[in-house]
């Protein structure tokens, strides 16, 4: 959707912030891995996070469209 060199990561103390432009008002995704219980979590139109509970890493992959959108969101004028 996006060149890569655009995606940036930002880590704090509660998740892992996945952002375009290095922008914390652009999140495309966070993870939430500080817990036994592993989430990541979405985010819609309106910049409102859903989160999913994962069980592995390669679980993400099942959340691509999701992420797609909010970038796209992003790059609509």
């Amino acid at each position: 959707e996006v060149d890569v060199k655009r995606i940036a990561a930002r880590d704090t103390l509660s998740y892992f912030g996945v952002l375009l432009d290095d922008n914390n008002r652009k999140p495309i995704c966070r993870l939430h891995f500080n817990r036994a219980q592993k989430y990541l979590g979405t985010f819609d139109a309106n910049k409102n996070e859903t989160r999913h509970a994962i069980e592995s890493v390669d679980d993400i992959f099942n959340f691509a469209e999701p992420m797609r959108q909010a970038v796209k969101f992003y790059e609509t004028p």
